[in-house]
């Protein structure tokens, strides 16, 4: 079980406005991820990644991959990929050309930058890190990828700022010193 944490005087008016909106709403109906194995952090921003991911891989969608890769990751962002069959159901594929699908948009989750494979006892296929979605678009964008659209990258900048990310903020750089004139 998780530990229970204290919650925060945003949670307790938000739970005070949502008990007077259905003050007969059966609360064990709600996921309580304070309580409740299965949970795992998602960034707020994850459905437009997701699409944007969709995107990138223009006819190949590799959104839900990275989900289902991300729900497997625990704090360490690490996944193990041998189980190939069922990585593939959750990540919506079916049939027998499943596992190749699935495989196909890990490639692209691999030659984007948003994750990276190691192989191991179960082939190419066998470990995977997840890695930040943010700083992989943020890098995507600054390369000038065809794939990202001004539109969506905006709004992911957008909503990362509301949710208090510094993923995109520009460092600043530092001020250029003169260089003092040679004396002769």
């Amino acid at each position: 079980m998780a530990p229970i944490r204290k919650k925060s005087k945003a949670g307790k008016k938000t739970e005070e406005l949502r008990d007077s909106l259905w003050p007969d709403l059966d609360k064990t109906l709600l996921w309580d991820s304070h309580s409740e194995e299965g949970y795992t952090p998602v960034p707020r921003t994850m459905p437009i990644i997701i699409k944007m991911i969709d995107d990138l891989t223009k006819g190949t969608p590799a959104g839900n991959t990275y989900f289902e890769l991300w729900c497997r990751a625990r704090a360490e962002m690490y996944v193990s990929l041998g189980a190939a069959g069922s990585l593939a159901t959750h990540s919506g594929y079916s049939g027998q050309r499943a596992v190749r699908q699935w495989q196909d948009r890990i490639d692209l989750l691999v030659e984007l930058g948003f994750i990276r494979i190691k192989g191991g006892s179960a082939g190419k296929y066998s470990h995977a890190v997840v890695l930040n979605p943010h700083k992989t678009m943020r890098r995507l964008r600054e390369a000038g990828h065809q794939g990202i659209s001004t539109e969506k990258y905006d709004a992911l900048v957008e909503r990362a700022n509301e949710i208090g990310s510094t993923d995109f903020k520009v460092q600043p750089t530092a001020p250029l010193t003169a260089t003092p004139a040679a004396t002769t």
